[in-house]
């Protein structure tokens, strides 16, 4: 297999990681993790077995619960405990305690494990987190951080909770992630930070497709340097 590039894209929640991310792993043909689904899985099957106060239950979850992750048709489907879960950990419970289950350093321990294996495994890889760049892969060859303003990312959010069916104001989502925010990037263990050789790209008021676009840019810029082919 020639040299592919790995690709890390971070942000906070809303910034249109997972999108573009999607997007992007499309039209190269690589394979797209989704990290922050990987938290939530095991958010979800804390609060499921109702051990989320307790951190030695969670992080044995996270050590030893088989998580897959299966990006069919625009989607990706996770699986966790032989069983699929994918709505099931969109729900606002998990939004409210992903961020507290992700910053138990056990946690984070054995899932950046299980996120290296899986890219480096993939020998091409577009990984969307929040500490690809800076912990899973600082020696990604390409790495992006994603940003726009609370308001947007509120509206964002609320809206595919509408598509879902789910009701629930813009004013609750927004405090919402400012709780996320804060949580994310005052925490010890791998906080939510831009790399320092990241490129930001701000998505307040660009379109998916213009961002995806920009990202596409950089790695062609990077291919070329590097002497990688990638098909775009």
């Amino acid at each position: 297999m020639s040299k592919r590039l790995i690709i890390a894209i971070d942000g906070p929640a809303g910034s249109g990681k997972s999108t573009s991310a999607k997007l992007v792993a499309q039209k190269l043909d690589y394979l797209y993790i989704d990290t922050g689904a990987m938290y939530r899985a095991i958010t979800f099957l804390a609060i499921k077995q109702n051990v989320l106060n307790n951190p030695d239950a969670v992080i044995n979850l996270a050590e030893n619960t088989d998580i897959r992750l299966s990006f069919v048709d625009g989607t990706t489907e996770v699986y966790a405990a032989n069983m699929n879960i994918t709505e099931e950990i969109r729900s606002k419970e998990v939004n409210a305690n992903v961020s507290d289950v992700s910053k138990i350093e056990g946690v984070r321990t054995a899932l950046v494990r299980k996120q290296r294996q899986m890219g480096l495994k993939s020998g091409g890889v577009v990984m969307e987190g929040r500490d690809i760049g800076t912990v899973v892969f600082p020696e990604a060859d390409v790495k992006i951080f994603l940003t726009a303003n609370i308001n947007e990312r509120a509206v964002r959010r609320a809206k595919e909770f509408k598509d879902k069916g789910v009701q629930v104001t813009t004013e609750e989502i927004k405090k919402t992630l400012e709780l996320r925010d804060k949580i994310d990037s005052s925490r010890e263990i791998s906080p939510l930070i831009k790399a320092p050789d990241a490129v930001t790209v701000d998505t307040s008021k660009v379109t998916i497709e213009e961002q995806v676009d920009i990202i596409l840019d950089r790695i062609k810029e990077t291919a070329v340097r590097k002497n990688i082919v990638v098909n775009i």
